[in-house]
């Protein structure tokens, strides 16, 4: 009885631990957009809108678009998987849009500078993180449109969904902390931003990391 008590009680402080989580990311990922929105002053020059979209697509709606799943801190956790799963895409196809129009603008304004483009580590990964993006989201068509996908599950599709929606996420992740020691933001921000900044990402990346693990383990424990 002891036992079970004490059971009990891990269990209940592990989930008000995973929801306290869940609840700072949302705030994290509102501050830290919000925080490059008045850094960046969006349509003062081609760049500004550069970390504007980037941060937009990767840190918000990206990261939103994967708390849907949480199941303590999903805004819509009370609404059915399909109506998470409809809300999941569309917020999906917004990062996917900001993230084209991120690396556009910086493409375009390294174009009118004359300055080479993807020279950086921040560049390169970037680079990479778009495309996986956008190609991740290409590949979940199936989930949609189950038909498409002959001869495959769907639990497997799923999870070969999160695998790769967490690495597409991690280098999104990577590429915005490495644009937290570009020039520009070093230059713009204090040191107290600075590291709210870097916090705000580094928290998020973890949360969302726990959360894709945990769903999976979790998965695991139950078929064994």
């Amino acid at each position: 009885m002891l036992l079970n008590k004490e059971s009990g009680s891990e269990l209940r402080i592990y989930g008000c631990t995973r929801a306290a989580s869940a609840a700072l990311s949302h705030c994290a990922c509102i501050v830290f957009t919000v925080t490059i929105a008045l850094l960046s002053r969006p349509g003062t020059s081609w760049f500004s809108w550069h970390p504007f979209f980037m941060t937009l697509g990767f840190s918000f709606f990206m990261t939103e678009a994967i708390l849907l799943f949480s199941p303590r801190g999903s805004p819509l956790k009370t609404l059915p998987h399909k109506t998470k799963s409809r809300a999941h895409w569309i917020l999906q196809c917004l990062c996917v849009t900001c993230a084209i129009l991120g690396l556009a603008a910086i493409v375009y304004n390294k174009h009118l500078s004359g300055k080479p483009h993807f020279t950086s580590w921040h560049g390169l990964l970037g680079v990479i993180a778009v495309c996986a993006v956008a190609l991740q989201s290409l590949a979940a068509v199936p989930l949609i449109y189950h038909s498409l996908a002959k001869g495959w599950s769907l639990a497997k599709l799923k999870r070969y969904h999160a695998t790769t929606g967490l690495v597409a996420y991690l280098l999104g992740s990577g590429s915005l902390l490495l644009g937290l020691r570009s020039a520009w933001f070093t230059g713009s921000a204090g040191e107290h931003t600075w590291y709210l900044a870097a916090a705000c990402c580094a928290f998020n990346a973890l949360v969302v990391m726990n959360q894709v693990s945990s769903a999976y383990t979790a998965k695991k424990r139950l078929q064994s």
